[in-house]
């Protein structure tokens, strides 16, 4: 019986710990970089350049060129663009705070953006430039990104002006082929 308590415990515990997701580091530095409307490029304290996704939101694809060849090399999304701008206007050559969430299997820092007291995650749906990344999203935060993305929906702000936006995890998809007779 003891034995038993014991290991129901220990899952209880883990259970919990698995809900309440702290963040493992703290990074601070300055932005010098926007990729799209939810990764950014930054320059810690100690000269490091490290790229930050922005935890728990995915912003729509912003189009994606060669330098090289000097052409776009994927169209991106509606409002791709205007998603990018508005992260950039908000943190690019701005001093942050980034809380480490994780490192995904790109070796990308996923990551709580801060400016002072402004958590720019947050923000970023609120003024509805992306949707609430539920898949990824652990529970102190879902309920919180989740409401302020229905929020920006119900005000038709940024993405949600269209009817129907596609979320980026469709888009980035590949095109199923198609099982023609000949």
């Amino acid at each position: 019986m003891r034995t038993f308590i014991l290991s129901f415990l220990i899952m209880i515990f883990t259970t919990l710990s698995a809900f309440a997701k702290e963040p493992v580091r703290t990074i601070e530095g300055t932005v010098n970089k926007i990729f799209d409307g939810d990764t950014l490029q930054m320059t810690d304290t100690r000269g490091n350049r490290v790229t930050v996704r922005l935890y728990g939101i995915d912003a729509p694809e912003a189009p994606k060129g060669s330098k090289k060849a000097g052409r776009i090399t994927n169209p991106g999304q509606p409002f791709g663009t205007n998603a990018q701008k508005a992260l950039e206007e908000m943190v690019l050559d701005k001093y942050v705070r980034v809380d480490v969430m994780a490192v995904d299997q790109h070796k990308m820092t996923v990551a709580i953006v801060w400016i002072v007291d402004r958590i720019i995650n947050k923000e970023m749906l609120k003024y509805g430039w992306a949707w609430a990344y539920r898949k990824k999203l652990s529970k102190p935060y879902a309920a919180e990104y989740i409401s302020l993305e229905e929020q920006a929906r119900k005000e038709r702000r940024g993405i949600w002006e269209q009817v129907n936006p596609q979320p980026p995890w469709e888009f980035r998809q590949p095109p199923k082929k198609s099982k023609r007779r000949r």
